[in-house]
């Protein structure tokens, strides 16, 4: 029986998307779906959701929970990754109050930033974990990463990892859709190229019948751009440099040294950048939850529609061999050819029975591969200090962060790494 292992199956509702969508796969049928979690509490109510699906969707495959994870990963030919190292407590509180002393704000600290780097390096460990135990048990599988930071993740095990693996992110689906709504625009019959790196990918060309639409599209922004929304980030972004970025403005508003500024605090409310963004939805999902687990894990009669989360439509495509268009992110092998061959970029692919095919971007426009360029040089020293647990390149990642180094001194920066490298103790155990 073909198996498909999913990490951190305690992110219930994310498990019901993705696995759900499997159990309504027609080629998917008969799999095993092995669900793993250091959350005991959390495996088994993603375990009995699924099941309720399994039953009312009359789907063929097996749902099975296991708390030894190289048994999860046993035999697997598809790996999901859906982990948090951390959580939102201590870590994430960590991530973003010890900046706050130092003068620093954030929006999500996911990506790069001072957040950023600190998620990556207590999460990198945790996944050479996980390599080492799919080159053992499952060495053909593929992994599918889902788990911010993106590119420094798929990355890593790609390069030091040994794993075939493909990074996803809802951005990309969502850009087109969110802008053409938001602009009132018909997205009927439109095409579109997205090309860059993750959360920093960009709109490159926006055609209909032959058309270019960025000329409209840039009108009605600048007109939207004299009222509050919740997209002025971007909107700014793209009319200075020329192109719609895929991922939010909550997130491209620390990806930049423009917008969140100490001496210009008008910024924050002319561009209405949410500081403190993402703990405030950690709150929230907490407060929820009670309720979400009543409707999701206790309703036996739960139904699931196919979503369009990548990961059932990638599988159906190398199961069948009926090819799919997705933006994966991948290590830049000569695909962006003015961004370095040793980051991972995001860019159109083809998936069949063969695996997963990158496709050639070329050269990005100047503007937009130097953005790129300035999240990159972090992302390649935070996995240099990952990699030789060199507390010299923490500091190096977090110096060349764009935002961080518009705010702080080179002392400030060190002082603060060097704070939060203290007050995550265990989780940074290389460090302390």
């Amino acid at each position: 029986m073909s198996k498909i292992t999913f990490l951190g199956a305690g992110s219930t509702i994310f498990a019901k998307n993705v696995l759900g969508d499997c159990l309504l796969t027609p080629a998917l049928q008969g799999f095993e779906l092995a669900l793993f979690d250091i959350d005991r509490e959390r495996l088994q109510d993603s375990a009995n959701m699924l099941n309720h699906i399994k039953k009312t969707s009359g789907s063929a495959s097996i749902v099975k929970a296991y708390t030894d994870r190289k048994e999860a990963l046993r035999g697997a030919k598809y790996v999901v990754n859906a982990i948090q190292v951390g959580g939102y407590d201590p870590c994430t509180m960590t991530d973003f109050e010890i900046p706050k002393k130092y003068g620093l704000r954030q929006t999500i600290a996911d990506t790069v930033g001072i957040g950023g780097i600190f998620r990556s390096l207590r999460t990198i460990p945790v996944m050479l974990e996980f390599a080492a135990d799919i080159r053992e048990v499952c060495p053909d599988a593929w992994f599918l990463n889902y788990t911010n930071p993106m590119a420094v993740l798929t990355n890593v095990m790609n390069t030091y990892g040994g794993v075939r693996t493909v990074g996803l992110c809802h951005s990309v689906q969502a850009c087109l859709p969110h802008l053409f709504k938001s602009l009132g625009l018909d997205q009927e019959g439109v095409k579109s190229k997205i090309a860059g790196i993750n959360h920093m990918a960009w709109l490159l060309e926006v055609t209909k019948d032959g058309v270019d639409l960025y000329p409209e599209i840039k009108k009605r922004a600048a007109e939207k751009q004299n009222e509050k929304h919740w997209d002025m980030v971007r909107y700014e972004m793209m009319l200075k440099f020329g192109y719609y970025i895929t991922e939010s403005s909550e997130h491209n508003a620390e990806y930049h040294p423009y917008f969140i500024k100490r001496n210009y605090p008008a910024l924050i409310d002319r561009f209405n950048i949410p500081l403190d963004e993402y703990p405030r939805r950690c709150i929230e999902q907490i407060s929820r939850w009670k309720q979400m687990r009543n409707d999701l894990v206790n309703d036996a009669n739960l139904k699931h529609e196919r979503s369009h989360e990548y990961a059932s439509y990638i599988f159906e495509a190398m199961e069948t061999d009926k090819p799919f268009k997705i933006g994966g992110n991948v290590m830049n092998t000569g695909l962006i050819t003015n961004l370095p061959r040793e980051a991972c970029v995001e860019v159109p692919c083809l998936v069949d029975r063969s695996g997963i095919t990158p496709t050639y971007v070329g050269d990005l426009p100047p503007q937009c591969a130097a953005l790129n360029r300035t999240n990159i040089n972090t992302q390649l020293l935070t996995i240099e200090a990952a990699i030789t647990h060199k507390r010299e390149h923490i500091y190096h990642a977090a110096m060349l962060d764009p935002h961080t180094s518009a705010e702080l001194s080179m002392d400030d920066i060190i002082a603060m790494c060097d704070e939060l490298i203290e007050a995550h103790g265990k989780w940074l155990p290389a460090y302390n």
